[in-house]
């Protein structure tokens, strides 16, 4: 009778938590509180890219999940606010664009031609590395559109049969590498101008990468915005042809 009433008040106290946390108030809360946290955790570092609020926030909330042993589903239920606000968060990018609209004109060739180059060669790159360590066709599909912004990743390797979780996760772990690596490198190779830095955040990192490109100059960010729309453009057209073409 006891171990009874003890199953009973666990899955009574078991339904509450998971109204709770399923509550817009307290997802919300969580996630936007995580990510502060990452800002803080960031700034104590003197902006160090590898102290990335986003990887932060992920952690953070992962880890939180995992120990009051929420499913992911119960959380998003909550959360998905702000997976609405991903689209006008997307278009806000347009703002530091035509701050510099003048300086994108005189490089619409050079422009163009970078994030085609990037585009092709990220999903060309995502298919082979798969098929070179003996991964299914889907996970293939579901790595070329990894460049690209979260939903249209989701959408592509949707419509051409690939995994939409996978392809959404490669996206985000994308933009967080290049956010973390692209100052490095770039200035390993001595390229000090803001305009190619912020051309190849938004078109290997995305969203991710283009934030990081704004907190460092204007330019870059302007220069990163576009990249993120037009990349998503171009990804979303090379890679049906691509996978269409590819050996089964």
């Amino acid at each position: 009778m006891t171990d009874l009433a003890q199953s009973m008040t666990e899955n009574s106290s078991r339904a509450v938590w998971e109204q709770v946390i399923a509550m817009p108030a307290f997802a919300i809360s969580l996630t936007l509180g995580s990510y502060q946290l990452g800002r803080w955790l960031q700034r104590r570092c003197r902006g160090n890219p590898i102290v990335n609020p986003v990887l932060i926030s992920i952690l953070f909330i992962g880890g939180f999940l995992r120990l009051t042993g929420t499913s992911y589903e119960t959380y998003f239920d909550g959360a998905q606010f702000i997976h609405f606000m991903l689209g006008p968060a997307t278009v806000a990018l347009a703002i530091p664009i035509i701050h510099n609209l003048e300086r994108l004109r005189g490089m619409r060739v050079a422009v163009l031609a970078g994030i085609v180059i990037g585009s092709l060669v990220s999903a060309v790159s995502g298919i082979g590395l798969v098929e070179l360590f003996g991964g299914s066709r889907a996970v293939a599909v579901s790595m070329a559109p990894k460049a690209a912004t979260t939903p249209i990743a989701i959408g592509v390797s949707q419509s051409l049969g690939g995994i939409p979780s996978l392809s959404a996760v490669l996206a985000i772990a994308s933009g967080i590498l290049a956010a973390v690596s692209m100052e490095f490198l770039l200035g390993l190779i001595k390229v000090r101008d803001w305009r190619p830095l912020g051309l190849a955040a938004g078109t290997a990192g995305s969203g991710i990468g283009a934030a990081r490109a704004i907190s460092i100059h204007e330019t870059a960010g302007a220069f990163a915005g576009l990249a993120v729309a037009l990349n998503g453009l171009t990804t979303a057209l090379l890679v049906p042809v691509l996978v269409h073409f590819w050996p089964k």
